[in-house]
């Protein structure tokens, strides 16, 4: 693949994969920082797509480490929502090749004013008034089917789906923000891995950036899931709504412009 990128490029790439990868912990969103930054820089839409996938993978999975060290990754439900989630990931991919992704983007944009709306209108949930959790059983089949239907979105259309799952995590099974957003690291990991491995086998990822950029990724990430461990609740919440607001504003320039 012969697409020239300046080394000055590449330096501010990565400081765009750092700030994403740190944003993304958190909240989600990442792509919406290197997406446009790679587009920038002169590649290709679809060697921009493969390239993202290829350093974004290495952020997720650097969050999902550090969730993990501070015990917030629910070990049992992610043995469910790793393989669903993989496997909606590669579902959706295979979806684009019948219906065009953007039909979904004023739907996306009405899901997230009312992500919006949920948020901030959310009581923080008090010490020792959290609900019980469900049945283990129960709890592993509502986790399998929000991996396996955001991880179908994932590989299909994208945009949002780390802020999705965090409100999904934590409506459906009474998590806290920030155990939500851990718990939706596990499934953002297995669909960035198979979004990765399709590009990489198709050849449009572009390793001369994505591994320095992973690199500045993973760095990011593993600060940002940090920030998001001793921030709580209070923390996610705020960078949620600041990276759903960021979204809105794009779908809807989007939809507005045809």
């Amino acid at each position: 693949m012969d697409v020239d990128v300046s080394t000055l490029h590449i330096i501010l790439l990565c400081l765009a994969a750092m700030t994403a990868g740190l944003v993304d912990a958190i909240a989600g969103g990442g792509g919406l920082i290197t997406l446009p930054a790679l587009l920038a820089a002169g590649l290709p839409p679809h060697v921009a797509l493969g390239t993202n996938k290829g350093q974004s993978v290495f952020g997720t999975f650097a969050a999902l480490v550090r969730f993990s060290r501070a015990g917030l990754v629910d070990g049992k439900l992610a043995r469910v929502t790793f393989p669903f989630g993989l496997a909606g990931a590669l579902a959706g991919a295979a979806l684009v090749l019948l219906v065009k992704p953007e039909v979904l983007k004023p739907l996306v944009l009405v899901l997230l004013i009312a992500v919006a709306v949920f948020l901030t209108f959310r009581k923080a949930p008090r010490p020792g008034d959290a609900p019980e959790p469900g049945p283990r059983p129960r709890a592993q089949a509502i986790g399998a089917l929000i991996a396996l239907g955001l991880g179908t979105y994932d590989g299909f259309f994208g945009p949002g789906t780390g802020t999705f799952l965090i409100v999904a995590f934590s409506t459906l099974l009474g998590h806290g923000l920030a155990r939500a957003s851990a718990d939706a690291k596990v499934v953002n990991f297995a669909s960035n891995l198979a979004s990765m491995t399709m590009f990489a086998l198709k050849g449009v990822v572009l390793w001369k950036v994505a591994l320095p950029m992973a690199a500045a990724q993973f760095s990011g990430a593993y600060v940002g899931a940090h920030l998001a461990v001793k921030g709580g609740d209070k923390l996610v919440r705020r960078v949620v709504l600041g990276v759903v607001l960021a979204l809105v504003l794009k779908l809807g320039r989007d939809v507005v412009m045809g």
